[in-house]
């Protein structure tokens, strides 16, 4: 027995023993925790998901909610695991929420967070303008936010000609609404028909298409053109940008102090 004792103690004193042992106790632990992240990471975890598509600037409802079981490693930090979280806030501007996604914190927003898209990229100094447009005008709806296009003119000179000329170039739609102002292109499942662009002008440019709007006298017409197209003049004359912007300044006043609506037609 004793022989037994000296034996087992030789054995555990042997450097090559220790060195195995050691190697099997650190295999087993990262073994064990290895395995146990993995069941971390793949053990189910119940997140709300939209139980239908969710279009920008809708009102989230409990009965647009459901539920479903994901492994934890799908759930990132953005993911709203609570419906309280969910339910009350609405989809933000530019999201639509696919059926089946998750619902991501930089998606949902309170009423009070709700920015018009119209004016998210006006240029600090710019100042936003309505400019009427229709299904003709804008090429069969064509034309969407992020596009380039010119402002074309056409009016009668003083002389009964009919005058057509580019006003402005490269100017970038900043949005497309309706006559109720509602986006034209933000709800995928409805038909809306375009009435207005939104774009940013400086305050010069401002004034001066404020002015060609009450010459009536002139039948101006201002209407839209993809950056790069030309408008056929045939039979009519043709002018040049400059052109057009003295015509209307010619035949406008300024007042002194004035502000954008207190233009007063001269004609």
């Amino acid at each position: 027995m004793r022989g037994f004792g000296n034996a087992l103690k030789r054995f555990f004193m042997n450097k090559n023993t220790i060195t195995i042992l050691g190697v099997i106790v650190i295999v087993g632990l990262l073994y064990f925790g290895y395995t146990s992240q993995i069941n971390t990471q793949v053990k189910p975890v119940r997140v709300p998901v939209a139980a239908q598509e969710i279009q920008p600037r809708t009102l989230i409802t409990e009965n647009m909610i459901e539920y479903v079981e994901m492994p934890a490693a799908a759930v990132t930090k953005k993911v709203v695991t609570a419906s309280r979280l969910i339910v009350g806030k609405y989809a933000n501007y530019n999201t639509v929420i696919p059926e089946g996604s998750m619902f991501f914190s930089n998606v949902l927003v309170t009423a009070d967070e709700m920015p018009d898209s119209a004016f998210v990229d006006i240029k600090e100094g710019d100042i936003p303008y309505q400019f009427s447009v229709n299904m003709e005008t804008t090429y069969g709806n064509s034309i969407v936010p992020g596009n380039k296009v010119d402002i074309y003119m056409k009016a009668i000179d003083d002389s009964g000609k009919v005058m057509v000329g580019k006003l402005l170039e490269n100017v970038e739609v900043l949005s497309v609404k309706d006559a109720n102002g509602r986006h034209v292109f933000e709800n995928t499942t409805e038909n809306r028909t375009p009435a207005y662009f939104i774009f940013g002008v400086n305050n010069e440019i401002h004034l001066l298409l404020r002015k060609a709007e009450y010459l009536y006298s002139y039948a101006v017409e201002l209407f839209p053109v993809p950056h790069g197209g030309t408008v056929e003049a045939v039979g009519e004359t043709k002018v040049s940008t400059q052109y057009l912007k003295d015509f209307i300044n010619a035949n406008t006043v300024n007042l002194p102090n004035e502000i954008d609506n207190n233009i007063t037609p001269g004609a």
